[in-house]
């Protein structure tokens, strides 16, 4: 591996991946696409981790005066060398990132803003020797850039007019109009939003987007990212230039995101080819446009543990990089339509929605059919078909997603069954004491106002795992007890085991689910394989006087429980 190209997890920079080696999927088709198909002002709606601020890093190398030609040798752009001639190294670019953006305050966020646009004017300082500006343009310039005790100072009402004053005097010094890069626009309305100040930013991000992109005389054009498409109403009011390029649309499709051939060549490069399955299963299934793709952040990150480790296991990236509040505010507005929808989801199934991809941050919470919108906009869930202009046949892409909304609803399913502490008390108290028909009837109770797994195509062993982390959830509900999952004990590894220590009694569970509803067979299986590999052995080493077997097995939203103890 010595002589390979490395994997760039978490770069997003496109000419430091080109200098320094890293290995790169040729993206720059977009910069022809996106000429020849023209649009003034261009959104990218896509879910994070999916590409966006490396595209706009590229779009800024490819475009800014003084770029550097040789980055883009080789790579498909190169190709089309009339359009090279023509626009590379061509333009002034303003290039910033609203990621940043946040604030328990709004001045702490206007603070915040001031830093950005700041640093990028800071880029330009040249423009105090211009030529072409006269001493006013240069004073204003200079007051993007005052800097007091380590912020910058600039006044709350330039804000507003900062960028279209800057594409003026960029277009003023170089006689050439400005192409504007805006990354993540809907961070700061995001966080306005959980923070309480939301109409104040909305005001402030209109009237800054109003300015530089409505009617701009130094613009030639902008590109703009997000995750949401913010309702024009909202925040670009009056824009008849406005080009909005969602996950629906076909043009753009395969430039966020990798395509099976790019994952399968990437694969090969490094030696990983047999690895495909397992990654197609965890991190494809994402519909944009016409084209499948795949998380780049997912595919890379677990690339490079194989690099390290080559029996590493696939792992829940995403959640890591991304809120999953939207998932719980979700399941906690669920109601029984709603629950029975997100079985049949967890299940590999789809179902029919109307989605909005327009909405402003303060409708999100109105309705469970807004949250379906985020959900669908935000990379949750993906599209597998469309019936109309609204509606669309949604799924939950792959096995890392499903995993997300698996461990939501267990933590869902925890916070309302500690609420009655009880029946909870009475619930766990009925293991110790061998009470096998009290925890049949509370489990079959706790399942059924909870979300369950169907009997579908999903495999066994998830299945059995997800009736596991339920139980195991509400078993950790006794803080002086002993609770371990999968602990090695006799000849492999029970579900669970439980040490209550006043009585130095202990239970063993083994968990099953009941293809085509078998409850007994099931738990008779369970007790059996108890027995079988010894799994008291461990509780009987640590001094357990009293053993409590159970074979619990659970079909849907039922359950069966066998009791067995010697």
């Amino acid at each position: 591996m010595r002589n390979k190209k490395k994997l760039p997890v978490g770069i997003e920079s496109f000419e430091k991946i080109i200098e320094q080696n890293f290995y790169y999927i040729d993206k720059t088709s977009m910069i022809a696409e996106l000429l020849q198909s023209w649009g003034e002002v261009n959104l990218f709606t896509r879910p994070r981790r999916f590409g966006k601020t490396l595209n706009m890093s590229m779009l800024k190398c490819f475009f800014e005066i003084g770029c550097k030609r040789e980055l883009f040798d080789g790579l498909q752009i190169s190709q089309e060398r009339e359009l090279c001639r023509e626009y590379m190294g061509q333009f002034p670019v303003i290039s910033i990132s609203l990621k940043g953006i946040e604030g328990m305050k709004y001045q702490d966020a206007v603070a915040a803003v001031k830093n950005v646009l700041g640093m990028e004017a800071m880029r330009f300082s040249f423009l105090l020797d211009s030529e072409r500006l006269t001493e006013e343009e240069k004073e204003l310039y200079q007051g993007f850039t005052v800097v007091k005790n380590g912020c910058f100072t600039m006044a709350d009402e330039m804000i507003p007019v900062s960028l279209k004053n800057l594409s003026m005097l960029l277009h003023k010094h170089y006689e050439k109009q400005v192409i504007l890069l805006i990354d993540e626009y809907d961070v700061p309305l995001d966080k306005a939003f959980q923070y309480g100040y939301y109409d104040e930013m909305v005001s402030l991000i209109r009237s800054l987007f109003g300015n530089v992109l409505k009617t701009n005389p130094n613009l030639y054009f902008a590109v703009l990212t997000g995750c949401l498409r913010i309702a024009k109403e909202s925040i670009f009011t009056g824009l008849n230039n406005f080009n909005v390029l969602s996950i629906t649309n076909v043009q753009f499709d395969e430039f966020f995101g990798f395509t099976d051939r790019e994952v399968r060549d990437l694969l090969e490069y490094f030696g990983l080819s047999e690895h495909y399955e397992t990654i197609k299963e965890w991190y494809d299934g994402y519909q944009f446009g016409k084209k499948a793709v795949y998380c780049p952040w997912d595919v890379i990150s677990y690339c490079k543990n194989l690099c390290a480790d080559p029996e590493a296991l696939p792992e829940d990236y995403w959640s890591n990089t991304s809120s999953n509040s939207i998932v719980r505010r979700f399941i906690d507005k669920s109601n029984k339509q709603t629950k029975d929808e997100i079985e049949q989801l967890i299940a590999g199934e789809s179902i029919v929605k109307e989605i909005r991809q327009e909405l402003t941050y303060n409708e999100l919470d109105k309705s469970v059919g807004h949250l379906w919108s985020v959900l669908f906009t935000t990379g949750y869930l993906t599209q597998k078909g469309r019936l109309d202009s609204k509606r669309y046949r949604l799924a939950i892409p792959n096995r890392e997603i499903r995993e997300l909304f698996l461990t939501q609803i267990r933590e869902w399913f925890q916070d309302t069954t500690s609420e009655n502490v009880m029946k909870l008390d009475k619930f766990c108290r009925a293991f110790p004491d061998g009470n096998a028909e009290i925890i049949e009837e509370l489990l079959n109770d706790y399942l059924w106002n909870t979300i369950s797994i169907r009997d579908t195509a999903v495999a066994k062993e998830r299945k059995e795992n997800f009736y596991h982390g339920i139980l195991l959830r509400l078993l950790s509900h006794m803080e002086n007890w002993l609770v371990k999952s999968n602990q090695e004990s006799g000849e492999g590894y029970s579900d669970i085991l439980v040490e209550v220590p006043e009585s130095r009694t202990g239970v063993v569970i083994e968990m099953k689910y009941a293809q085509g509803g078998l409850l007994d067979t099931a738990c008779a299986e369970a007790l059996q394989q108890i027995e079988e590999r010894q799994y008291t052995a461990k509780l009987e080493s640590d001094g357990m006087k009293n053993i409590v077997r159970y074979g619990i097995a659970c079909y849907k939203k039922h359950c069966r429980v066998m009791k067995e103890q010697k």
